[in-house]
């Protein structure tokens, strides 16, 4: 599969950050960035090329990822001056020449990009837009005949946007002919959804784009206790001498290495989903609200069903992970 991701852009909004590194470049964690974190999703979901489009600052985004990182091939289509985003799409597609998953350069999501490329090629549509639902920017209340009966802060709202991942199938090239500028979402977009040639793919993930210092801000408060795994990500909660407190995602179809601990003992307890625990010669099913124990030294790797949520409190020892077989290829 060959992704694609739009990193061209000058992020003036970011200034002064993207005076001397591009948008995609700006680490959302000590020694990670917006574009590592695209690069990991599309790894993890069976990308084995990517092309980058660049523009602004281009040298740097070469300088750091080069022609093949962490075993995905990398490719570029450098912009000479700024025509937005669908022709810059225009060029990867002319390079790519197969089906393709595209990505804004800005925006960091959890969104299942392995299970929206099968929906999406199994559609009839030439172009599929993975679409979230609007987070309200401000707290919302409640309201009664004459009082206020509750406060909501920043609640989902019942309305959807376009999330900046789209899959193109190979027949979708030929309608970005007849365009020599202007961004994909204002001028092909609403030509193909007026014509019901758009598709669309939707999930209850996390989503955010990076387009402000308050946006960075609030990205890396998400980062300072998660760490992303190839299967979802991880995040220590509370560590103490005493116990220790995480907070699993796992993304629907995914599962975490087989692997063990020496001497941690967990209690596991299931906030939203399901799947199952596989042991060596048995399974455990497990759906919201249950509660299961792994002692040390038992072989298991988790299942989800759908994307899954587990609240694991174990006996301190943080580090206490011994991998028996590992599915993703992780140094």
């Amino acid at each position: 599969m060959i992704g694609m991701i739009l990193c061209g852009g000058y992020g003036k909004r970011l200034s002064p950050l993207t005076e001397s590194i591009p948008k995609a470049l700006i680490e959302i964690k000590d020694g990670y960035t917006i574009l590592d974190k695209q690069l990991f999703d599309f790894r993890n979901a069976g990308v084995d090329e990517v092309i980058l489009l660049t523009g602004y600052l281009s040298e740097r985004i070469e300088e750091r990822y080069g022609d093949n990182y962490n075993g995905m091939r990398i490719l570029y289509e450098k912009e000479n001056k700024p025509l937005g985003t669908l022709m810059a799409i225009k060029m990867g597609l002319n390079r790519a020449g197969e089906d393709v998953v595209i990505r804004n350069g800005d925006v960091v999501s959890d969104v299942n990009i392995r299970k929206m490329a099968t929906r999406a090629k199994q559609s009839t549509y030439p172009i599929t837009v993975y679409i979230t639902r609007m987070r309200s920017p401000y707290g919302v209340v409640e309201i009664g005949e004459d009082s206020i009966k509750s406060f909501e802060e920043k609640p989902l709202l019942d309305y959807y946007i376009n999330a900046g991942i789209y899959y193109a199938k190979q027949e979708a090239f030929e309608l970005f002919e007849g365009f020599d500028s202007g961004d994909v979402e204002k001028t092909l977009f609403p030509i193909l959804a007026r014509d019901n040639k758009l598709g669309f793919y939707k999930e209850d993930a996390f989503w955010m784009s990076i387009d402000t210092t308050k946006d960075l801000e609030e990205i890396r408060r998400e980062y300072e206790n998660r760490k992303d795994k190839p299967w979802g990500w991880e995040k220590i909660q509370i560590s103490t001498e005493k116990y220790l407190t995480k907070e699993l995602y796992i993304k629907e179809g995914y599962q975490t290495s087989f692997h063990y601990h020496n001497n941690k003992d967990e209690t596991m307890f299931v906030i939203k989903g399901s799947g199952y625990i596989q042991f060596k010669n048995k399974k455990e099913y497990f759906k919201k609200n249950d509660k299961l124990r792994i002692k040390p030294k038992v072989p298991h790797s988790i299942h989800a069903y759908e994307n899954t949520i587990i609240q694991e409190v174990s006996t301190p020892h943080p580090l206490d992970t011994v991998r028996v077989e590992d599915l993703y290829g992780r140094e």
